[in-house]
C-alpha cells in the first residue's frame, strides 16, 4: 500500500511542475509501480475503464468533424452580426464558446473561437485580453455539464453508473447540468463587468459558409443513443463507448469519401496525449484501490466525522477549488471520487452529495489561475503571440471573481437540493 501511495504522490508532484509531460510522467509511474511490485501486469488492462475511453475517443473524432463542418464559425458570425455593440458581441462569443464546450474539448473551443474575438478587438482597437481570458474560463466551466462534455464528467458517470439523462435529472432531483448552468450565468455576469460596458458599434462580419451539417446530426444521434444507454447497459460497461466509437468511425469514413483524402490529418489533430494520460490515471487509481490505499485514506478522514455536515460539504467543495487552481483535475477527480464515496457511506450521506461537490469544485476551480487548466495556458499563449503579455495576476484579476461567483452559486444550489 505504501509503495503504491508514494508512487502516486510522486507522480502528482511531477504533474504539478511538468504539466507538458503529463502522459509520460503517468506512464513512467506505472513502469515504476510494476518494478517495485505495487502494480501487477494484469491490472494494466483491467484498470482502464474502456467504456469511458471509447466515449472519450469517439467524442474527440466527432469534435474534429464538427470543426471541419464550419458550423461553429457560422453560428458565431451570425451572433456577432446581431449584437447591438462590441461589449455584447464579446459576451455573445463567450456565451457561444461556453455552450460549444459542452460538446467539444475546452482547448479546441478556445482555438476555434479566439481568432474571431481577436479580429473584432483589432478592428475596434481594444485590448483582447479580457475576452480571451473570458473564453477560456467559460469553456472550462461547462466541462462537467453533460456526459460527453469533458473527461471529469465521463469519470463521474463511470464511478456513479450515471447515464446521459442522469446529468439533467438525478434520482428525481435537479441534475448537475442545471447546477453548472446556474454557475455559468453568474460567471457571465462577472464578465459583463469587464466587457459589457464597451459601447463601440461592432463590425459586421461575413458569415462563414457551412461545409456540411452531417457532423451535427452525428453528434445528435450519439446523444440520443447515450440517453437510452441505461436501458441496454445499466452497469455502464460497454454501450456508450461502443456507440461513440462506431459513430466516430463512420464519421472518419465519411470524411475520407467527402474530402477525398486520408483520415491521417484528422487523426493527428486528436488529443492523443490526454487519452494516454486518462488511461494511465485509471490504472494508477485502480492500483491505489486494489492495494487498500483508498480505504486507508477514508479511515483517516474520521477526524472530520464529528463536524457539521455543512462544514464537511464546504471543505470538500472549496478544497477542490483550491487544488484545481494549480493542478490538473483529471487525476484529482479520479482519485477523490472513491474516497468521498467511501466517506459518504461511513457517515450515512447520499453518495451523490459530496461527489457532485468534488466535481463542481474541481471543474470550476481551474479558472482561478493561468496554470489551472490547459485552456487557460492556451489562451495566454494566444495573447502572447499577438503581443499582449498576460501576467499571473492579470489572469487572476478575472479568473478569481469568475470562479468565486460561478462556484458559489452552484455550491449553494447543490446544498439546497441535495443536502440530507
Amino acid at each position: 500500500m505504501w509503495r503504491a501511495a508514494v508512487i502516486f504522490i510522486a507522480i502528482y508532484l511531477g504533474l504539478i511542475f511538468c504539466k507538458r509531460w503529463r502522459p509520460q510522467i503517468a506512464w513512467f509511474g506505472i513502469i515504476a509501480a510494476l518494478l517495485v511490485g505495487a502494480l501487477r501486469p494484469a491490472e494494466i488492462l483491467s484498470g482502464v475503464n474502456w467504456n469511458v475511453m471509447g466515449i472519450f475517443i469517439g467524442s474527440l473524432i466527432l469534435a474534429e468533424l464538427f470543426i471541419y463542418s464550419k458550423v461553429p464559425e457560422t453560428i458565431s458570425d451570425r451572433l456577432i452580426n446581431h449584437s447591438p455593440n462590441l461589449g455584447i458581441a464579446f459576451l455573445y462569443i463567450i456565451g457561444f464558446a461556453s455552450v460549444l464546450s459542452i460538446f467539444i474539448e475546452n482547448v479546441v473551443t478556445v482555438l476555434i473561437v479566439a481568432p474571431i474575438a481577436l479580429e473584432l478587438s483589432r478592428k475596434a482597437n481594444v485590448s483582447p485580453v479580457p475576452v480571451i481570458i473570458g473564453l477560456a474560463v467559460s469553456s472550462n466551466l461547462q466541462g462537467v455539464a453533460i456526459l460527453i462534455g469533458d473527461t471529469p464528467s465521463m469519470i463521474l458517470a463511470a464511478r456513479m453508473k450515471m447515464n446521459f439523462l442522469d446529468f439533467f435529472i438525478y434520482n428525481g432531483k435537479t441534475g448537475i447540468f442545471f447546477l453548472v448552468q446556474a454557475g455559468a450565468v453568474a460567471g457571465l455576469a462577472v464578465l459583463y463587468f469587464f466587457l459589457g460596458r464597451n459601447r463601440h458599434q461592432s463590425e459586421t462580419v461575413p458569415v462563414t459558409k457551412v461545409r456540411s451539417w452531417l457532423p451535427v446530426w452525428m453528434i445528435v444521434i450519439s446523444i440520443l443513443l447515450l440517453s437510452v444507454a441505461s436501458c441496454v447497459d445499466s452497469d455502464f460497461k460497454w454501450f456508450g463507448g461502443t456507440v461513440c466509437m462506431a459513430i466516430g468511425l463512420f464519421g472518419l469514413l465519411w470524411y475520407v469519401v467527402k474530402v477525398e483524402s486520408s483520415s491521417r490529418d484528422l487523426l493527428m489533430n486528436l488529443d492523443r496525449g490526454t487519452a494516454a494520460f486518462l488511461a494511465a490515471v485509471f490504472i494508477l487509481v485502480a492500483m491505489l484501490e486494489n492495494r487498500g490505499a483508498v480505504d486507508a485514506l477514508v479511515a483517516r478522514l474520521d477526524v472530520l466525522a464529528g463536524l457539521n455536515t455543512f462544514v464537511i460539504y464546504t471543505v470538500v467543495v472549496w478544497f477542490s477549488v483550491l487544488v484545481s487552481a494549480f493542478i490538473d483535475n483529471i487525476p484529482y477527480v479520479t482519485a477523490m471520487l472513491p474516497v468521498v464515496i467511501g466517506f459518504s457511506e461511513k457517515l450515512g450521506l447520499p453518495g451523490e452529495f459530496l461527489v457532485f461537490g468534488v466535481l463542481i469544485g474541481s471543474c470550476l476551480g481551474g479558472n482561478i489561475t493561468p496554470i489551472g487548466a490547459s485552456a487557460n495556458l492556451v489562451s495566454v499563449g494566444i495573447l502572447e503571440k499577438v503581443g499582449h503579455h498576460v501576467s499571473f495576476l492579470d489572469f487572476v484579476r478575472i479568473g478569481f471573481p469568475f470562479t468565486v461567483a460561478a462556484t458559489g452559486v452552484s455550491y449553494a444550489l447543490l446544498w439546497l437540493i441535495y443536502h440530507p
